[in-house]
């Protein structure tokens, strides 16, 4: 059985699809960008851009009664690989012990032009 996440204080999605999919023990999340509830970017900086998008990765994460901890796989979505440090930065205060699986990769375009867009799995145990 599976049923859909959408956070209350999360903006409408771009385009047709879930923002997270819990299916069983397993929460799938679709690519987060750094778009606040009103439909606002955050993209002044790399570091501010990565903190929203971590935010949102938060925010269904929490709707789903979990927390970062809980992700076992992830994958980050760079405008450009010159980005890579900057994200890592902010990327790993997210995460307490074990951080969870990941790759990067550098693709051609993102929605809204943005820089970065992270998209990953929890598991609750």
């Amino acid at each position: 059985m599976k049923s859909a996440i959408h956070p209350p204080n999360a903006a409408k999605p771009l385009a047709p699809y879930t923002p997270a999919i819990q299916a069983g023990p397993t929460l799938y999340l679709s690519g987060q960008i750094a778009l606040d509830e009103q439909g606002n970017l955050h993209t002044a900086d790399i570091a501010t851009e990565t903190r929203k998008v971590m935010e949102n990765v938060g925010n269904l994460l929490r709707a789903a009664g979990l927390g970062y901890d809980h992700l076992v796989k992830v994958t980050i979505f760079l405008s450009d690989m010159a980005h890579y440090t900057a994200v890592n930065e902010v990327y790993g205060t997210y995460f307490t012990d074990t951080p969870p699986a990941r790759e990067a990769v550098a693709v051609k375009g993102l929605p809204r032009g943005v820089n970065v867009e992270i998209s990953g799995v929890a598991y609750r145990d």
